[in-house]
């Protein structure tokens, strides 16, 4: 009786290499598939990659003291992001299969095509400044997927990748939270102190004294509480243009309400911001009928007021002559801010939250954990 034959089983073939496996054919000078240094274990893309932490704790505190950050700032990291993305590019290639599809092709054109739009919309309505912006598109280049670090027994982000993929979009999501959950503390802390008002929640009050060192938003007018009130930069401004401080502003009011008073020879403005380099002439001007050799005699309550003023403060003029906007201030409400800081001795402020504050913790969280949203709801 013959035998039946039996077909040769097929000989296994092994799995294709993995996007780390890759990188030992890739990048032999790292020395074997994966970098480690201080303990930490991952590609050397990845390792890279952190150099992004110390950059942006930088700017945010930048961002926190002058609100300014220099755009030179920007361009290392985006020229790392670029040579970053094409090298795992080469290493999700040589690993093929799911790493070249899934791992790195679908996040990275979500990263290119959804963060990097966001972040150009939300500057082009004025939802973002610029340096917010750039911070957002160099995100989308530099972390386009999901980095992986292993520290002993612990694997970081610790919820690990999303559905999504999109390392960059995880960051944004927990900045937007992040940003969302400071004027809940901000409001927690004004009621603790006893201060309620309908702005409790995006700003406190402060000393007159304090506004000319201080960056943010004018809450208080002449009507009461609002969140349309004179922005800082613009007062400081103001005020480096006439050559005035504050203090002797609140010392003469009457005075300088007058539009004769305006110098004939204005300063820089400067660009407001607290640290600006500003040389001023420190005379504020002087009405027309006083004499070069005499001193102005002091304003009595009854003098004129600033209704019967053309100009008051001269703040039409005062727009009228610098270069550009005065960050979008009206003359109306320059008027208003400084009829409240020449009355009052405490006034509200909102600091306005600088939001790469919010997008550094929401990179630190999500190098750590991951994503906040998605991680904690799936």
């Amino acid at each position: 009786m013959l035998e039946s034959a039996t077909e040769p089983e097929p000989e296994a073939t092994e799995p294709p290499p993995t996007r780390r496996e890759a990188e030992n054919v890739t990048a032999p000078r790292f020395g074997g598939t994966v970098v480690t240094i201080a303990g930490a274990v991952a590609t050397g893309p990845d390792l890279l990659r952190l150099v992004a932490v110390p950059v942006f704790a930088l700017v945010a505190y930048r961002d926190i003291e002058t609100r300014r950050v220099s755009s030179t700032v920007w361009i290392p990291l985006a020229l790392l992001g670029a040579v970053l993305l094409c090298w795992d590019a080469r290493l999700a290639w040589a690993a093929g299969g799911n790493a070249w599809t899934y791992e790195f092709l679908i996040p990275t054109a979500i990263s290119l095509g959804l963060v990097v739009p966001i972040a150009y919309l939300f500057w082009w309505f004025g939802g973002f400044g610029g340096a917010d912006a750039k911070a957002l598109l160099v995100l989308a280049v530099l972390f386009p997927t999901f980095p992986e670090y292993a520290l002993g027994s612990w694997t970081f982000p610790l919820a690990g990748p999303t559905n999504v993929g999109t390392f960059s979009f995880t960051i944004l999501t927990n900045a937007v939270l992040v940003g969302i959950a400071l004027p809940l503390a901000l409001a927690v802390r004004n009621a603790a102190a006893g201060r309620i008002a309908p702005v409790m929640f995006v700003g406190w009050p402060i000393s007159w004294d304090r506004v000319p060192e201080t960056h943010g938003r004018l809450l208080s007018t002449p009507a009461g509480l609002s969140r349309a009130g004179l922005d800082l930069d613009a007062l400081r401004m103001y005020l480096r243009w006439r050559g005035l401080s504050l203090a002797e502003l609140r010392d003469a009011p009457e005075r300088y309400r007058n539009p004769a008073t305006l110098p004939a020879e204005p300063n820089s403005p400067t660009d407001g911001a607290v640290a600006a380099d500003s040389q001023t002439r420190s005379d504020g001007g002087a009405l027309e009928s006083v004499a070069d050799n005499e001193t102005p005699a002091a304003e009595s309550e009854s003098e004129t007021r600033p209704a019967d003023y053309d100009d008051p403060w001269g703040a039409d003029a005062f727009l009228a002559d610098i270069d550009g906007s005065a960050y979008g201030t009206t003359p109306e409400t320059l008027r208003e801010g400084l009829e409240v800081l020449a009355d009052e001795e405490t006034v509200w402020i909102s600091p306005g939250t600088p939001f790469l504050v919010p997008v550094f913790v929401g990179l630190v969280i999500a190098l750590v954990y991951g994503d906040l949203l998605l991680g904690t709801l799936f």
